[in-house]
Protein backbone atom coordinates (compact mmCIF):
# COMPACT_ATOMS: atom_id res chain seq x y z
CA UNK A 1 0.00 0.00 0.00
CA UNK A 2 1.22 3.50 -0.74
CA UNK A 3 2.32 5.36 2.39
CA UNK A 4 3.22 9.00 2.93
CA UNK A 5 3.85 10.88 6.18
CA UNK A 6 2.67 14.26 4.89
CA UNK A 7 -0.83 15.24 5.97
CA UNK A 8 -3.27 17.50 4.19
CA UNK A 9 -6.96 16.96 3.67
CA UNK A 10 -9.87 18.15 1.62
CA UNK A 11 -13.45 17.22 2.45
CA UNK A 12 -16.02 16.26 -0.13
CA UNK A 13 -19.55 17.10 1.00
CA UNK A 14 -22.03 15.33 -1.24
CA UNK A 15 -25.70 14.48 -1.61
CA UNK A 16 -27.55 12.45 -4.22
CA UNK A 17 -31.12 12.09 -5.38
CA UNK A 18 -31.50 8.53 -6.69
CA UNK A 19 -34.97 9.33 -8.06
CA UNK A 20 -33.64 12.11 -10.33
CA UNK A 21 -30.16 10.52 -10.61
CA UNK A 22 -28.39 13.77 -9.74
CA UNK A 23 -25.96 14.93 -7.10
CA UNK A 24 -24.74 18.10 -5.44
CA UNK A 25 -21.33 18.50 -3.87
CA UNK A 26 -18.74 20.96 -2.64
CA UNK A 27 -15.13 20.46 -1.60
CA UNK A 28 -14.00 22.26 1.54
CA UNK A 29 -10.74 22.57 3.48
CA UNK A 30 -12.41 21.70 6.78
CA UNK A 31 -15.47 20.01 8.26
CA UNK A 32 -17.62 22.31 10.36
CA UNK A 33 -20.99 24.03 10.48
CA UNK A 34 -19.90 26.77 8.08
CA UNK A 35 -18.92 24.17 5.49
CA UNK A 36 -22.24 22.36 6.01
CA UNK A 37 -24.09 25.64 5.47
CA UNK A 38 -22.33 26.03 2.12
CA UNK A 39 -23.26 22.47 1.23
CA UNK A 40 -26.92 23.13 2.12
CA UNK A 41 -26.89 26.15 -0.20
CA UNK A 42 -25.57 23.95 -3.02
CA UNK A 43 -28.15 21.22 -2.37
CA UNK A 44 -30.94 23.79 -2.23
CA UNK A 45 -29.90 25.17 -5.61
CA UNK A 46 -30.11 21.66 -7.11
CA UNK A 47 -33.60 20.82 -5.79
CA UNK A 48 -36.12 20.78 -8.62
CA UNK A 49 -38.36 23.88 -8.72
CA UNK A 50 -41.41 23.37 -6.53
CA UNK A 51 -39.91 20.25 -4.92
CA UNK A 52 -38.74 19.65 -1.37
CA UNK A 53 -35.66 17.61 -0.47
CA UNK A 54 -35.25 15.32 2.51
CA UNK A 55 -31.60 15.16 3.49
CA UNK A 56 -30.65 12.03 5.43
CA UNK A 57 -27.96 12.87 8.00
CA UNK A 58 -26.07 11.07 10.71
CA UNK A 59 -25.28 12.56 14.09
CA UNK A 60 -22.16 14.47 13.08
CA UNK A 61 -21.76 17.75 14.91
CA UNK A 62 -21.94 19.79 11.72
CA UNK A 63 -25.32 18.19 10.86
CA UNK A 64 -26.98 19.46 14.05
CA UNK A 65 -29.63 22.13 14.07
CA UNK A 66 -28.73 25.09 16.17
CA UNK A 67 -28.19 28.76 15.91
CA UNK A 68 -25.40 28.34 13.36
CA UNK A 69 -26.80 25.72 10.94
CA UNK A 70 -29.00 27.40 8.32
CA UNK A 71 -31.35 24.93 6.60
CA UNK A 72 -32.99 26.34 3.43
CA UNK A 73 -36.79 26.24 3.23
CA UNK A 74 -36.76 23.59 0.49
CA UNK A 75 -34.80 21.07 2.60
CA UNK A 76 -35.81 19.01 5.61
CA UNK A 77 -33.09 17.19 7.50
CA UNK A 78 -33.89 13.64 8.58
CA UNK A 79 -31.62 12.59 11.42
CA UNK A 80 -30.73 8.92 11.63
CA UNK A 81 -30.47 7.05 14.90
CA UNK A 82 -26.93 6.56 16.21
CA UNK A 83 -24.90 3.74 14.70
CA UNK A 84 -27.18 3.20 11.70
CA UNK A 85 -25.00 4.02 8.67
CA UNK A 86 -26.77 1.34 6.61
CA UNK A 87 -29.80 3.65 6.51
CA UNK A 88 -27.86 6.45 4.80
CA UNK A 89 -27.41 5.95 1.03
CA UNK A 90 -24.46 8.37 1.03
CA UNK A 91 -22.44 5.88 3.07
CA UNK A 92 -22.56 3.59 0.03
CA UNK A 93 -21.42 6.47 -2.18
CA UNK A 94 -18.44 7.22 0.07
CA UNK A 95 -17.48 3.54 0.23
CA UNK A 96 -17.75 3.26 -3.55
CA UNK A 97 -15.63 6.37 -4.21
CA UNK A 98 -13.01 5.38 -1.62
CA UNK A 99 -12.74 1.90 -3.11
CA UNK A 100 -12.79 2.84 -6.78
CA UNK A 101 -11.39 6.36 -7.11
CA UNK A 102 -9.71 7.60 -3.95
CA UNK A 103 -7.79 4.65 -2.50
CA UNK A 104 -4.11 3.77 -2.27
CA UNK A 105 -3.01 7.06 -3.77
CA UNK A 106 -0.67 9.82 -2.65
CA UNK A 107 -1.11 13.34 -3.98
CA UNK A 108 1.65 15.92 -4.17
CA UNK A 109 -0.37 18.96 -3.14
CA UNK A 110 -3.63 20.17 -1.68
CA UNK A 111 -4.76 21.20 -5.18
CA UNK A 112 -4.11 17.65 -6.39
CA UNK A 113 -6.29 16.31 -3.57
CA UNK A 114 -9.09 18.70 -4.54
CA UNK A 115 -8.73 17.70 -8.20
CA UNK A 116 -8.96 14.02 -7.25
CA UNK A 117 -12.11 14.66 -5.21
CA UNK A 118 -13.64 16.66 -8.06
CA UNK A 119 -12.76 13.94 -10.56
CA UNK A 120 -14.21 11.20 -8.35
CA UNK A 121 -17.46 13.14 -7.87
CA UNK A 122 -17.80 13.84 -11.59
CA UNK A 123 -17.21 10.14 -12.28
CA UNK A 124 -20.21 9.41 -10.06
CA UNK A 125 -22.63 12.11 -11.21
CA UNK A 126 -21.85 11.67 -14.88
CA UNK A 127 -23.35 8.19 -14.69
CA UNK A 128 -27.01 8.50 -13.59
CA UNK A 129 -27.46 4.72 -13.48
CA UNK A 130 -24.59 4.50 -11.00
CA UNK A 131 -26.28 7.06 -8.74
CA UNK A 132 -29.53 5.11 -8.86
CA UNK A 133 -27.81 1.79 -8.26
CA UNK A 134 -25.70 2.95 -5.33
CA UNK A 135 -28.34 5.20 -3.77
CA UNK A 136 -31.41 2.96 -3.97
CA UNK A 137 -32.32 0.18 -1.58
CA UNK A 138 -35.38 -1.89 -2.38
CA UNK A 139 -35.90 -2.69 1.29
CA UNK A 140 -35.90 1.02 2.28
CA UNK A 141 -38.35 2.41 -0.27
CA UNK A 142 -41.62 3.94 0.82
CA UNK A 143 -44.44 3.93 -1.70
CA UNK A 144 -47.11 6.59 -1.63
Amino acid sequence: MVHDNRHDSAYLFGAICPERAVGAAIIMPSVNTEAMNEHLIEISAQVAPGAHAVLVCDGAGWHQNGKRLIVPDNITMLRLPPYAPELNPMENVWAYLRTNKLCALVWDSYDAIVDACRSAWHFLVNDPKRIQSIGTRDWACVSL
